[in-house]
């Protein structure tokens, strides 16, 4: 067992925190007007204890499993707290999530008492209820009345418990990974897991304070947000809730963040949105850009030599003034920086925002590791990577896997981050573990001379063509993303002569193009237009053709119209391609292109 930082549990975290900062502002959520309205440390506090209490009456204890469907929100974070209070486990799940995947985690993890976010939900899960004999109590959390969240709370009041401080072996949370094949496994992580991975955040970002604030756009269902969340309560910060995908940028405006945590995807569509306005504008606007641009390159490889140039500086400075500080203005006017994750980041984009003043930092992680491994920091980066080792963390490359003549290999994970295992899957475990404690990733990575990590692919991923050389198909397919007339993309070609690219246009920005071409702007007839799959393919193969070989490039293209989406079952919760459901859609396709 490691030698873990005190405190270490995140029971003991909020407490802190509620007694340092009791009057500052925690979680704001929106009201019916559209304005954010806050809750305090204090009042959050009283919350946990009184639901904690509340859920002590309805028989839970050490080890129990309290189970939630619901989107983040204040009375999501109440329960996290409470339940770890007591000892217990906390099994959360996502209100855009199939009945039957519902039903498949609620029996397996055992839950004794489920919250559930509205009567919506409950109506659905009506038959799972009466057939899930573990399942005690169903908590409805709007409304009040019987059976609600607010009733639970007023009745915890009444009764006060203390709250317990787990040991760092407890498990606190119990994440559903929602794989690309089988049932999703039950991630197990412990109060240390959690502890830990939050206190090596703090260290690699030692000035953030609690002055800080964040506008909150990943899940918490998913282990990325629920570390920000714990991350920013820790420090005593700050934490708007985004509304939706759909109202980030006036949330971002109203939120005002100093920090965002996100997925590339965000400044992917920020930085093409801005190029895309640009272009259309022309004339003046689009020579400041440049030259902002050139000259922010200027400034960054003179300041890596040591040196300066006025004339760069001062030209900067104009396209700053008048160009990027509307930028800045757009994501709140107080953003000193973002930590993106989960995807790769262009390098092209990333140097864009550090040069304007809003540096991007790489992270990399799994749910199995809480899910930090290593990151970028503000005294250590280096834009491309994903940054060093977190503190007591180890990055192993394994070399025996791979082929001989290759320089990387599958990055092993040690630390006091790693899973304690998957619920009820010894073997499955087993498969992902070394003998001494490592868990074994799966994705290919290097380490470079100053222990800074690339990653280079995914091995379970990674197919041979028919020549025999390796394709990494998620790195083409997320620089394929980044032009901004594509939305998604699949590459496939294993075993075969060359690949073929199944792409979803992004009709939006495809319908100004078409208009000014004079072709139908309905998406099934234009991309039966040899115009537009002909613009389509080149627009691809001139966003990817530099950075990879010849044979990585696809040789045919299969243009569809349907999204990838969890609705159709072709994305995961986290947005990653299932990519067998994909192949089998677009079977008859795909063998098409082949003859």
């Amino acid at each position: 067992m490691y030698q873990l930082d005190k405190p270490d549990n995140v029971v003991e975290f909020l407490e802190n925190t509620v007694a340092k900062y009791p009057q500052r502002p925690f979680l704001g959520e929106k009201n019916k007007n559209g304005e954010y309205e806050w809750i305090n440390y204090a009042d959050f506090g009283k919350r946990v204890d009184n639901c904690r209490a509340g859920l002590a009456q309805l028989g839970i204890k050490k080890d129990d499993a309290v189970g939630i469907i619901s989107n983040n929100s204040t009375d999501w974070a109440v329960g996290f707290f409470a339940t770890g209070g007591l000892a217990a486990r906390y099994v959360p799940m996502y209100e855009a999530e199939l009945v039957q995947v519902w039903k498949y985690i609620i029996n397996d993890a055992d839950i004794k008492v489920l919250l559930v976010s509205k009567k919506e939900i409950l109506n659905k899960i009506k038959d799972i209820i009466s057939a899930s004999p573990k399942l005690e109590k169903v908590i409805l959390m709007e409304s009040d009345g019987p059976d609600t969240l607010k009733e639970l709370e007023r009745k915890g009041a009444e009764k006060p418990v203390a709250s317990i401080k787990p040991d760092q072996s407890v498990i606190g949370v119990l994440i559903y990974t929602s794989g690309t094949t089988g049932d999703p496994k039950g991630v197990l992580l412990s109060q240390g897991n959690l502890s830990s991975n939050s206190h090596a955040r703090i260290k690699m970002f030692s000035r953030f304070d609690e002055d800080e604030r964040t506008l909150n756009i990943l899940p918490w269902a998913h282990v990325y947000g629920l570390g920000e969340m714990i991350t920013f309560m820790q420090i005593g910060a700050s934490m708007g809730l985004a509304e939706s995908a759909t109202t980030i940028v006036d949330d971002i405006v109203k939120v005002k963040p100093t920090f965002l945590i996100a997925v590339p995807r965000v400044f992917n569509r920020v930085y093409d949105g801005l190029i895309t306005m640009v272009n259309e504008k022309g004339g003046l606007a689009k020579k400041l850009f440049d030259m902002g641009v050139e000259n922010g390159k200027k400034k960054r490889e003179l300041a890596a030599q040591g040196k300066s140039s006025f004339g760069a500086n001062f030209k900067f400075a104009i396209a700053d003034k008048i160009v990027f500080s509307k930028v800045r203005a757009k994501l709140g006017g107080r953003l000193k920086g973002s930590m993106t994750g989960s995807a790769a980041m262009n390098v092209e984009i990333s140097h864009f925002f550090w040069d304007i003043g809003i540096p991007l930092y790489d992270v990399y992680g799994l749910t199995e590791t809480t899910p930090a491994a290593t990151m970028n920091g503000l005294d250590a980066w280096r834009i491309g990577s994903v940054g060093k080792a977190i503190d007591k963390c180890k990055i192993v490359i394994d070399q025996s896997v791979v082929e001989p003549s290759a320089k990387d290999g599958e990055i092993i994970i040690y630390g006091p981050n790693v899973m304690q295992g998957y619920h009820k899957k010894p073997e499955a475990t087993a498969a992902v573990m070394t003998s001494d404690g490592g868990f074994r990733t799966g994705d290919r990575g290097r380490l470079d001379a100053d222990g800074f990590l690339y990653i280079t692919g995914r091995i379970k991923e990674q197919f041979k063509l028919e020549n025999g050389k390796y394709v990494f198909p998620a790195a083409i397919e997320e620089d394929i993303k980044l032009n901004h007339y594509i939305e998604n993309a699949m590459i496939y070609g294993e075993g075969r002569a060359y690949n073929v690219c199944i792409v979803i246009p992004d009709f939006i920005a495809l319908k100004k193009w078409a208009e000014k071409n004079n072709l139908p702007s309905e998406p099934a007839e234009l991309i039966k237009r040899k115009e537009c799959t002909d613009f389509l393919e080149k627009e691809i193969i001139d966003t990817i053709k530099g950075s990879y070989g010849s044979y990585e490039l696809p040789k045919k293209f299969i243009f569809a119209t349907e999204p990838f989406t969890l609705e159709n079952g072709t994305l995961t919760q986290t947005m990653k391609l299932k990519r067998r459901v994909v192949f089998d859609k677009y079977k008859d396709q795909i063998e098409a292109s082949y003859k």
